[in-house]
């Protein structure tokens, strides 16, 4: 015996006061944390990656990334993986790292 298949219930109509409230208002725009964009010293070791200049730690990751990918650097297979060089070797005092660590890494080479 074969049946018929029931139509999808329709949804009720939304009144037009129910859609001003669902538009939120625009969000305010975010303030960077001061602490971020502190210029700090790197260590020589990170010096020779991003320059011996004091540089705001956003900048330091950034160009620690521009340096990764110029060299191409990350693991063939899973991106996430950094393979050390010479230079970044000093900085991670291991072979491979994770882009997750970066940050604990980067923290030990600043002032």
């Amino acid at each position: 015996m074969a049946t018929a298949k029931k139509a999808p219930a329709k949804a009720p109509a939304k009144a037009a006061s129910d859609k001003a409230a669902a538009k939120k208002a625009p969000a305010a725009k975010r303030t960077p944390n001061p602490a971020f964009m502190k210029a700090l010293t790197p260590s020589p070791a990170l010096a020779a990656v991003v320059g011996s200049t004091p540089l705001p730690r956003t900048e330091i990751v950034s160009k620690l990334w521009t340096y990764i990918k110029q060299h191409d650097l990350q693991d063939k297979a899973n991106k996430r993986n950094i393979n050390a060089d010479a230079k970044l070797k000093a900085i991670f005092d291991k072979d491979q790292v994770s882009m997750f660590e970066l940050a604990a890494l980067i923290g030990k080479h600043v002032s």
